[in-house]
């Protein structure tokens, strides 16, 4: 197996927001797509992504190592007030699988009640 390095690690990622954007657009709402980078400001790796009225922020992280569900919590949080948004959650990669439907989605219990009742407690 080759080593993975900055350059083969950003490719893969490419190739993960790619494929989940995608899935998410024939599953979803055919207007969600992969957000092009925004700077200091980042509002998330995903555009278009609405429920209940609310837009949706997510971070997506192709990462082979074990789950940092604190510190991604903690990026997608301070997305989704960058964005003005109603729910931040994360979206990760399982390994050995590279199905998008079969990937993992972790969020706040405060962001699941905001998009279970249209609106932040």
């Amino acid at each position: 197996m080759a080593t993975r390095n900055r350059a083969s690690a950003k490719a893969a990622g490419t190739r993960f927001e790619t494929s989940i954007a995608a899935y998410l657009a024939e599953h979803i709402d055919d207007r969600i797509e992969r957000r092009r980078m925004t700077g200091a400001r980042d509002r998330g790796d995903l555009s278009g992504w609405r429920y209940a009225g609310q837009r949706i922020v997510a971070e997506l992280k192709d990462y082979g190592g074990r789950l940092l569900p604190g510190t991604w919590l903690g990026e997608v949080e301070v997305e989704r007030g960058n964005d003005s948004a109603g729910v931040g959650l994360v979206i990760a990669k399982r390994r050995g699988t590279l199905d998008p439907g079969d990937q993992v989605v972790l969020m706040t219990l405060r962001d699941l009640v905001s998009l279970l009742n249209g609106g932040r407690p």
